[in-house]
């Protein structure tokens, strides 16, 4: 019999090249959306090769209890992804933490009531390693690891990375609580690269798209960040789902590059298209019109110019990742870009 596979935010910008690597391996794969009537929201999903007879949709809702049991009895594996990432919100409790905490206890006591999930891929990020770029040297780190877990978000202060490592204790916690299912987790840096929907609210594309359209052109911050190509977070999520002798965190990134670096991939492969930053935007400056970008001051102070180092040798040693390099990632991006204006 071919694997059932539930892939909750399966319609979303990773959880599309998952699903679409699942359809190419030949398992059966099963998406939750929250109103089926919606059908701009996954509509993209209908060219996915197999997609006429191993995709099945669902009605579901991360907050209200129960709404993934149907789906998930039946189901090998869950591979739970559905999560608010998003940097535009009014009520951070509401908007980010519950639905990432309530979510995750919904999807995985689905998988504890089915009779038949055996492994849970939970999606996690590198935002529930760390908060705050500095804190690796508050901590006199060299790197961070996959035993790091992040101390120092909360819901007033960087209210995005506190609602996933609230929702990966929350995973951790129910996987301790029942032996019916194991876990792995994937902790992704910042996910860039191509998207199989026309339209996406995906925070990565919003980035690209403020970079590209020149909101940056007087001067880029000084941000460091992992970054990682789309493609091999769906490829991290097959494997880790498929090898079931695995277990634990896998931070997933391909290297460590600034904003400028970005600008340098994009002005190489692409000259003079955009209006990109010619410099870095000084740190006091940035104090000054830090909410014209949506940052906060303590933001400011504990990110801006502190660079930040990941060791991603498990990724690679054990889960068996190769990575694609950040100038095919950000060229295959970009491209797509000029093809949608």
């Amino acid at each position: 019999m071919q694997k059932i596979i539930l892939v909750t935010g399966g319609n979303g910008y990773i959880g599309s090249w998952v699903v679409r690597e699942l359809l190419e391996n030949g398992y059966r794969v099963r998406v939750p959306v929250r109103s089926l009537a919606q059908t701009d929201k996954y509509k993209h999903m209908s060219n996915l090769p197999g997609s006429s007879n191993l995709l099945e949709f669902f009605e579901a809702d991360l907050l209200v209890d129960g709404s993934f049991d149907n789906a998930a009895e039946g189901a090998h594996a869950i591979i739970h992804m559905a999560s608010p990432f998003t940097l535009r919100f009014r009520n951070p409790l509401t908007d980010l933490v519950e639905p990432a905490v309530k979510g995750t206890r919904n999807v995985l006591n689905a998988a504890s009531k089915s009779s038949t999930v055996k492994r849970v891929v939970f999606t996690s990020s590198v935002a529930a390693v760390h908060g705050d770029n500095i804190d690796m040297h508050e901590l006199g780190l060299t790197e961070f690891t996959e035993d790091n877990f992040n101390k120092t978000s909360s819901l007033w202060h960087q209210p995005y990375s506190f609602s996933k490592v609230e929702a990966e204790r929350e995973a951790w916690m129910i996987y301790k609580s029942q032996q019916k299912w194991n876990l792995v987790v994937i902790n992704p840096a910042l996910v860039m690269g191509p998207s199989l929907a026309k339209k996406s609210n995906s925070e990565s594309l919003q980035i690209m798209n403020d970079l590209l359209s020149g909101k940056y052109r007087l001067g880029a911050p000084e941000l460091f960040f992992g970054f990682v190509d789309v493609r091999d977070v769906a490829h991290a999520h097959v494997l880790a789902m498929e090898n079931e002798t695995l277990n634990g965190r896998f931070i997933i990134a391909e290297r460590i590059a600034s904003i400028m670096d970005l600008v340098k991939v994009i002005n190489q492969n692409f000259p003079r298209q955009f209006k990109l930053p010619k410099m870095v935007a000084p740190k006091f400056l940035l104090y000054l019109v830090s909410w014209m970008f949506g940052l906060s001051p303590k933001f400011v102070a504990r990110n801006i110019g502190f660079r930040i180092a990941y060791n991603t040798s498990r990724s690679r040693r054990v889960l068996g990742l190769l990575y694609t390099p950040l100038e095919k990632t950000i060229t295959d991006m970009v491209n797509q870009f000029k093809s949608n204006r």
